[in-house]
């Protein structure tokens, strides 16, 4: 060694570091993946619709009569019940009508004795020949004539009586009265166009939401390919998100779907009644109806952090396959429920999706498969990612 040459010296000693580092450099490791099986499970799906709320029931007051307005008997914004009196109209010419109509008809009734009486004895006497025919069927005509005014005049008086019980205006129905349009003092018109007031019935409360008509024949289709199946135990039930966000505590009843379409929005009206015993809900107010669709029996369910997307955008998923190797599925996804997205296609029961360790890994990699831990401890759980209401 002494005698080599330096150059020689140095060559040797590259040589043996290097034999070295080949007989040391550690085995190419398989990068570790966390992966959720595909499990197929039954949900009950349901859709969001935009809607309005509006009255169950709903009266303009008008009157029935014309009159001056004497008092109005009622608080504006207050709830008022059934037959509750809202306007008083002046009853002085009502009354005077009916008195009137009562004295003709008892003046009529006075003069139906003596007219019957008479009639009966030129009956009699007509069969004895004592009088003429003709005295008889004048006589039997003026009893007819009377009969006839005290029908008159009891449907005269009956009028009079209904005119001057109108002088009290009532409310029809029970709910919460608004402003008035007049004041006392005012006159006012029989049916007049512009009501005294309205009252809406605001418990129970109706919500109409629209479904377009796509989506009302997408369901019709599932439902005949047995995709979906009604849920007959609550099919009818809805429930209600307030503007705000917040969910409304009492659930409704789906009554009804229009039969027409709404050729400016290609869609027809659902129509929900909800309780309102609080008065949260008030006439005219946005909300959105959840509303039920049906039971998929064999829906697939993704955290949504095992899908991203490709350059063009389309949602994918990286699966392990049965050697243990990575491969990409592109996916159709149907909405987002909850953290999780709803698979329409591309994965089957059993399949391996990577839930954590994607980034590490391509298609055609070999990896070694771990659980998906989704317990909310855990840092990567869906629990953790799922998005917050809006």
């Amino acid at each position: 060694m002494k005698n080599l040459p330096n150059f020689l010296l140095g060559l040797l000693v590259v040589v043996s570091a290097a034999s070295c580092s080949r007989t040391q450099a550690p085995p190419v490791s398989v990068p570790e993946v966390a992966t959720v099986t595909v499990a197929p499970q039954s949900i009950l799906l349901t859709t969001e619709l935009p809607g309005r709320t509006s009255p169950y029931r709903i009266a303009e007051i008008r009157p029935q009569v014309s009159g001056l307005i004497q008092k109005r008997l009622f608080t504006e914004g207050s709830d008022v019940q059934a037959g509750q009196e809202l306007y008083q109209i002046d009853p002085t010419p009502f009354e005077a009508a009916y008195a009137a109509a009562k004295a003709a008809l008892g003046r009529a009734e006075a003069s139906l004795p003596a007219i019957r009486s008479r009639t009966d004895r030129l009956r009699e006497a007509l069969t004895d020949n004592a009088v003429s025919q003709q005295d008889f069927d004048d006589a039997d005509a003026a009893l007819k004539q009377v009969e006839a005014d005290i029908q008159y005049y009891k449907a005269a008086a009956e009028t009079a009586r209904i005119n001057l019980g109108y002088a009290h205006i009532v409310s029809p129905i029970s709910g919460r009265i608004g402003t008035s349009t007049v004041t006392d003092g005012a006159i006012v018109t029989a049916y007049q166009p512009i009501p005294l007031a309205t009252i809406q019935q605001l418990d129970p409360i109706y919500v109409d939401v629209l479904q377009s008509t796509n989506e009302l024949l997408r369901l019709e289709r599932l439902m005949k390919d047995g995709l979906l199946s009604r849920d007959e135990a609550g099919a009818n039930e809805v429930q209600l998100i307030l503007g705000d966000g917040t969910k409304y505590p009492l659930a409704g009843t789906l009554q009804f779907r229009d039969v027409s379409v709404d050729p400016s929005t290609a869609s027809v009206t659902l129509r929900a009644v909800f309780p309102n015993p609080d008065g949260v809900l008030l006439p005219g107010m946005f909300v959105r109806a959840v509303i039920k669709e049906g039971v998929d029996g064999h829906a697939i369910l993704l955290p949504q952090q095992t899908v991203s997307r490709d350059p063009k955008g389309n949602p994918v998923a990286l699966v392990v396959n049965a050697d243990g190797k990575v491969e990409q599925r592109q996916l159709v996804i149907d909405r987002a429920i909850g953290a999780q997205w709803l698979i329409s296609s591309g994965l089957n029961p059993g399949d391996r999706v990577i839930a954590e360790g994607s980034q590490r890994v391509r298609p055609g990699a070999s990896v070694r498969v771990v659980p998906f831990d989704d317990s909310p401890e855990h840092p990567g759980s869906a629990a953790q990612q799922a998005p917050k209401s809006k």
